[in-house]
């Protein structure tokens, strides 16, 4: 289990501080979200602080997604909605977005650390393949959706702050669950071993083995057939699909079965 719990307040504490300290210029710069800026994606944040309330504290759902059958059509949908209210957003004044995004962290975070993390969560995390999911992970999917979003605003402005032990390590940890997920179609033989490394400051060590499945792991002790080291201070870009596989080559060593370790380069650890 990743309990992220505790670390909805400090990491949204930073949020506030950080926006608060942005200037007109700064609000208006691109990040790499693609077509939102800095604002945009402070405006995005509110909207999943509302969402999140509504929907766990007054089970209120508003929009009927209707029939939902593929994950290609719930990224739609969720990009669609998404969009909505961004483009609502962008009447509201940086110092008015930074005053609802403050108010509601505080309720959100109460939310958070009152759950029943062993309960089955409201929805599934559909990255790492899952039908159901409990819900220490949907939260801890929660937690990295907040912490990549900010740090993109981060990257932005150049700011550092959150590519820490304590905020970064839960949310790679988190990654890492859609590591079977991104393997499942590769075929080998019983006993193959991958590696993950992250480097840097909140990277770590994760193994995936496979002995009929697709297994993952924090320890090993067999040999490993292929072992992909990447760059922390970018590896979250190529999780969240903001970089693709061209664009993180400088930033990657890789020892043994190269085809192997670079499917851990497809793997995307977002609704996207």
């Amino acid at each position: 289990m990743i309990n992220t719990t505790h670390l909805f307040k400090p990491l949204d504490k930073k949020l506030i501080a950080l926006l608060r300290s942005l200037t007109p210029e700064e609000w208006e710069k691109p990040t790499v979200a693609r077509q939102w800026n800095v604002k945009d994606v402070a405006a995005h944040l509110l909207d999943g602080n509302i969402r999140t309330i509504s929907s766990l504290r007054d089970h209120y759902h508003g929009i009927n997604a209707g029939a939902i059958d593929s994950f290609d059509n719930l990224v739609a949908f969720l990009n669609r909605i998404n969009a909505d209210w961004v483009m609502a957003m962008k009447r509201v004044s940086p110092a008015m977005l930074t005053d609802w995004l403050e108010a509601t962290g505080n309720q959100y975070s109460a939310l958070m650390e009152a759950a029943n993390l062993q309960a089955p969560a409201p929805f599934a995390v559909s990255w790492a393949g899952d039908e159901e999911s409990p819900n220490w992970f949907h939260i801890a999917r929660e937690y990295t959706e907040k912490w990549h979003h900010q740090q993109q605003v981060r990257d932005a402005v150049g700011r550092p702050g959150i590519l820490t032990a304590e905020l970064y390590y839960p949310v790679l940890d988190t990654f890492m669950m859609a590591l079977p997920y991104t393997y499942r179609d590769t075929n080998v033989p019983n006993g193959t071993v991958v590696q993950v490394s992250i480097s840097g400051e909140g990277g770590g060590h994760w193994f995936l083995a496979h002995h009929g499945k697709w297994q993952l792991s924090k320890t090993n002790d067999a040999p490993v057939t292929a072992h992909i080291i990447i760059d922390g201070s970018v590896a979250w870009k190529l999780f969240t699909k903001s970089w693709r596989r061209k664009d993180i080559e400088q930033h990657i060593s890789i020892e043994g079965d190269t085809t192997l370790a670079e499917v851990a380069l497809e793997m995307i650890a977002v609704m996207a």
